[in-house]
């Protein structure tokens, strides 16, 4: 096999390389160390690179090869990881000039999952400063590009993740997702982002353990990959208070059949708005009605519905001002003054520390109504599909949009309301490569029941298959 194009292999096709021995560790690490140095001084996308590290590893990989025992499923597979997920001895900044020396004595749970499943770790990708907002931009490392136009955005706050695997550095990425940081970058960068149903990944360690709105994940350049790596990430752990009832098993076993050859059957609801005024740029919303129609050619019956989300809003306001307060309430409060934090961060740790009782008392039931609601109309329709960014990519050097389509913005997150309304849910939701508007990708969002995880992959493999969007790489 010749070692140039192996980085431009998914993660099946590198990992069956592997272990038949058509290639070695050594050797597939080498190559995707050269892609970072061809490619990564135009998308500034990994920000930390170990590579002598990387390479003892791939050593070690290559030595449990030859000695023929039983090899892990990610057998010398390389990943850079995502800068605010704990690597234990190297790294972890966060994209905060206050932690720029930190290297953490410990490893995230979605970390030690993917070293023990035999990924082999090379650096950090770059994130928004504590990955708050979905644009990769902080004051440590700077902005990301994105690699079909590395002048424009490439989402976040998992950008320098989804950049990776769209500029075929490597094919597997892990990220985490409040308010869209698994999907809106996978939906510039024309990759897959899943945000998986609750405990299904569990966020291990947490602050609060009982966190939900946050989670870690997955992104990958097909639907097929990404169940790869979600058999390796996915089940419960001790240490997690939330019910984890997919097994990694429900992931693996999509990766052993073929799935069906069309949606026929298929009942999936669009909702341009959300059913909640969510404001859509004219071309991402045709974009969305084109895929509606690729769907209903598919034998799935399409028509508009959408669960009633009136309340989501404020559930994932109150819930998230909560989250980032719980986490980063001591930094702000010791640096609010000297300029090291950036005003958005500074706000919404405010806007938790000032909330009362009252207030968290009828985001609480507000959450009821809402799961209620969600649980009812999955009892009828099987997907959501609504769009996964209400915006095209802007220029890099916007912070964010203060319009969409006349309509006036007042905060930094509610851009990213199509993606926020449905993180106020328990639905795992994936984006979907969907084409391309003036070169520029745009993700599809497709949403399923509480902890119908696999089943919603399975879907929409059947989408990614007849329209075969991802395969489209950057020219980089």
């Amino acid at each position: 096999m010749n070692s140039t194009a192996l980085h431009e292999l998914g993660l099946v096709e590198l990992r069956d390389a592997l272990r038949s021995r058509t290639v070695s560790a050594r050797e597939v690490v080498e190559d995707h160390l050269r892609r970072i140095d061809q490619v990564n001084p135009q998308l500034n996308a990994v920000v930390t690179v170990e590579a002598e590290r990387a390479l003892t590893a791939a050593d070690q990989a290559d030595r449990l090869a030859a000695a023929g025992g039983d090899l892990p499923p990610l057998h010398g597979i390389p990943m850079t990881h995502k800068d605010t997920l704990a690597t234990k001895g190297m790294r972890t900044t966060s994209g905060s000039p206050l932690l720029t020396d930190q290297v953490p004595e410990h490893s995230d749970l979605i970390i030690e999952r993917l070293w023990a499943g035999g990924a082999i770790c090379t650096g950090k990708n770059n994130v928004p400063e504590f990955a708050a907002g979905s644009h990769t931009y902080n004051p440590v490392f700077g902005a990301t590009g994105n690699p079909y136009d590395t002048s424009r955005s490439v989402g976040g706050s998992s950008g320098g993740a989804s950049a990776v695997l769209a500029a075929r550095i490597q094919p597997l990425a892990d990220g985490t997702d409040m308010g869209g940081s698994l999907r809106n970058p996978a939906a510039w960068c024309n990759v897959v982002g899943l945000r998986p149903s609750p405990g299904v990944v569990p966020t291990v360690p947490a602050a609060n353990p009982e966190t939900w709105l946050s989670r870690t994940g997955l992104m990958a350049r097909s639907v097929e990959d990404l169940a790869l790596g979600m058999s390796v990430v996915a089940g419960p752990h001790p240490a997690s208070p939330l019910p984890s009832p997919v097994p990694p098993e429900a992931f693996t076993a999509l990766l052993d059949d073929e799935g069906p050859a069309d949606l026929s059957g298929v009942r999936i609801g669009v909702s341009i708005d959300l059913g909640v005024g969510v404001p859509v740029a004219p071309e991402v919303r045709r974009a969305m009605l084109e895929q509606a129609e690729v769907l209903a050619s598919l034998g799935a019956t399409v028509e508009e519905s959408v669960p009633q989300l009136a309340d989501a809003d404020e559930v994932f306001d109150v819930q998230r001002a909560f989250e980032m307060a719980t986490n980063l309430r001591r930094l702000v409060r010791e640096h609010a003054e000297d300029g090291t934090i950036k005003p958005e961060v500074i706000w919404n740790v405010n806007h938790g520390l000032q909330m009362g009782a009252e207030q968290l008392m009828s985001a609480g039931e507000a959450r009821g109504r809402l799961d209620a609601a969600v649980r009812e109309w999955f009892g009828q329709w099987d997907l959501l599909l609504t769009p996964t960014v209400q915006v095209m990519p802007f220029p890099t050097e916007q912070t964010w949009p203060r319009e969409i389509d006349g309509v006036q913005l007042e905060t930094y997150v509610e851009w990213m309301r199509s993606c926020s309304v449905i993180s106020a849910t328990r639905c795992p939701a994936v984006s979907v490569p969907a084409g391309f508007v003036d070169g520029l990708p745009v993700g599809m969002q497709l949403v399923a029941a509480p902890y119908a995880d696999a089943r919603l992959l399975r879907l929409a493999r059947v989408y990614e298959r007849a329209t075969r969007h991802a395969e489209v790489a950057p020219q980089l």
